[in-house]
């Protein structure tokens, strides 16, 4: 589901459905990262190199989460982006599953995985949200 301007109020209105729902509704590659927290391996991701104005959509319930203008080089093998669009998009929790204390962020109206924020990202936030491809689609801008 594309969202349009005309959704953004309803950003807050969240999608809730049964885990068989999203077996049913996402692929095994994006319900084991969405829904069961996995992580595609680094440098695989096909948005990783993506370099096409537009933007970022969740690819659990449509919405949008992050600007192409805003998407950097990390190094670190998944898109990084140094803001989400806005601050309503992105969930931050707390994740110490690895043995390592790490900051989880998630789709805030679905809940979808999709990836980690850290502190070392670029000016002007300072910050790098670590995205997983299967997390994303990328709505192309018009021209």
């Amino acid at each position: 589901m594309k969202m349009t301007s005309a959704h953004l109020g309803s950003i807050m209105d969240r999608v809730k459905r049964a885990d068989n729902e999203w077996k049913e509704q996402l692929p095994p590659d994006r319900y084991q990262v969405l829904r069961l927290k996995g992580t595609e391996r680094a440098f695989t991701g096909k948005l990783l190199h993506n370099d096409e104005k537009g933007v970022y959509v969740c690819a659990g319930c449509g919405v949008e989460l992050f600007r192409s203008d805003d998407k950097y080089d990390s190094g670190s093998g998944w898109p990084s982006f140094f803001s989400p669009i806005s601050e309503d998009r992105v969930e931050e929790r707390k994740d110490d599953s690895h043995g390592t204390e790490r900051t989880e962020i998630v789709c805030a109206r679905c809940g979808g995985h999709l990836g980690h924020v850290f502190d070392d990202g670029p000016k002007p936030t300072g910050r790098r949200y670590c995205v997983n491809s299967l997390s994303l689609d990328f709505d192309k801008m018009s021209k």
